[in-house]
């Protein structure tokens, strides 16, 4: 029965997933007109703005633009950065890496669109926060515009694979293996110790996630891209033929060399995509539920903030990794996952590589974890609306639950001699299937988006006209519309 279900999700994970990115990617782009491309450097530099930047700063409950962000590069930028790409490169060749950029440059507006999204249906809760996110999108934009009765079903769906991962993780493993190699540690030390660090920081909510990770995030991702680039900066003279390698792997078949077995064109572009939705969520529905609470007075304002996500996760951290993997020689060893890209690093920089490697991995798990904790808050927060009593229990069983889960799977693993294969057949399971349903969604209501850019175009890009009865938001629609009546 698992085997017919691994099948299952393999093939979910192929063609299928290939398609849907590749249609839904160039469809936006073109609806857009090259937005993610023609603006790459307004998106760029709208992280720096001060306004999204300090935006709500003295707001204890919202989370400022940056914050929310952070958190969401946050859940993307993980162990997938390091294992995943390595894998990937280790068994499709170096083409994998290619694709992996196409998927990405499509994934900036994929990303885009659902974080806007994300922000105009959201909702303002009694408490003064911001909640949003696909469920959310899927009600009031499928359900409450459109009349689509079956907006139930995708949301169910789509919240009950999410809520998979809550059981079903691989966080904590990853990092004390990584850890506890390094250091010499059981591997149970660094475990509890990634428990109590996980609950030191949500136990003060998402406001107070969002604050730690604006701080987390940027260190651990410039720690990381630093050594990256001394490594390919000591092998210079071998990035030509690095490039050369890739561009040549992406558009024909890679012939076996040392351990690699060899790759056709198709299998590198599968690779190149799968990992890429994985490590940056593009299409996912994940991280709009976190840039959703952000304190923006524009959806597109934050939805900018998407596409820079995926910049940052897969054109900038996953490049980094497949660079120095290619560049080092090491592709084709026969090593797989985060033991590759902890060889190759070690071959140039030396034993502070494995250090730097796993406080990496430590850090990249413990924003990971964090980030996804806010996720099923949102989540919960919209499945149990108007029943208090309920959310309020079933918050702090989240709560008290979210580090355990990851430490029973380490401990299983470890002393139960377990093995996270299966796992990670249905860790791949609740990140595709979601997919399709979020995707969907953005393809009905692609024309609120495109309406949306258009305001933005106009009010601050200097394109066409401001319409002065555009509602920025569905909450001030809905009141409107209540006011006519």
């Amino acid at each position: 029965m698992f085997a017919l279900f691994e099948q299952f999700t393999n093939f979910l994970y192929g063609l299928p997933l290939l398609i849907v990115i590749l249609v839904t990617g160039i469809y936006l782009t073109l609806r857009t007109g090259f937005f993610q491309l023609r603006h790459f450097g307004h998106i760029i530099g709208s992280l720096f703005n001060k306004e999204r930047r300090s935006g709500g700063a003295d707001d204890k409950k919202k989370l400022t633009p940056f914050q929310a962000i952070s958190i969401a590069i946050g859940g993307t930028v993980g162990v997938s950065n390091m294992s995943g790409v390595a894998t990937a490169i280790a068994t499709g060749g170096p083409g994998a890496l290619f694709w992996l950029w196409v998927a990405a440059l499509l994934g900036m507006i994929i990303k885009m669109a659902e974080v806007t999204l994300a922000v105009y249906y959201r909702e303002s809760t009694p408490g003064g926060e911001f909640r949003g996110g696909p469920t959310y999108y899927m009600q009031k934009g499928l359900g409450q515009e459109k009349g689509y009765k079956f907006w139930k079903v995708f949301a169910v769906i789509f919240g009950g694979c999410i809520f998979m991962t809550w059981f079903i993780t691989l966080q904590n493993y990853t990092v004390s293996e990584a850890v506890g190699n390094t250091f010499g540690l059981p591997l149970i030390v660094p475990a509890i110790l990634y428990v109590i660090g996980i609950y030191i920081v949500i136990i003060g909510g998402i406001k107070k996630v969002g604050v730690v990770a604006s701080y987390l995030t940027p260190i651990m991702c410039t720690f990381y891209i630093i050594a990256a680039i001394a490594i390919l900066i000591i092998n210079a003279n071998q990035l030509p033929h690095t490039f050369a390698m890739i561009f040549k792997g992406a558009f024909s078949t890679q012939a076996a060399s040392g351990a690699f077995l060899g790759a056709t064109v198709a299998y590198a572009m599968r690779l190149g995509f799968a990992r890429s939705v994985y490590s940056n969520e593009a299409g996912w529905g994940t991280s709009p539920m976190v840039h959703a609470t952000a304190n923006t007075d524009h959806p597109v304002k934050q939805g900018l903030m998407g596409a820079f996500e995926v910049f940052m996760d897969t054109i900038v951290v996953c490049s980094l990794t497949g660079l120095v993997i290619i560049v080092t020689g090491y592709w084709d060893s026969g090593l797989q996952g985060a033991t590759l890209t902890l060889t190759a690093f070690e071959s140039v920089i030396g034993s502070f590589a494995r250090i730097m490697i796993a406080i990496s991995i430590f850090l990249f798990g413990m924003t990971t974890s964090t980030g996804w904790f806010t996720y099923y808050q949102v989540i919960l927060d919209h499945a149990l609306k108007g029943k208090d009593k309920v959310k309020k229990i079933a918050s702090k069983v989240f709560l008290i639950g979210t580090p355990l889960w990851g430490l029973i799977v380490t401990v299983l693993t470890v002393y139960g001699n377990g093995t996270p294969a299966q796992l990670w057949v249905i860790a791949d399971f609740t990140t595709v299937f979601p997919t399709f349903f979020n995707v969907a969604t953005l393809f009905l209501l692609s024309g609120t988006f495109i309406k949306l850019l258009k305001d933005y175009r106009a009010r601050y890009l200097g394109e066409g006209k401001i319409d002065p009865d555009m509602h920025l938001f569905f909450e001030d629609k809905e009141k409107a519309q209540k006011k006519d009546a």
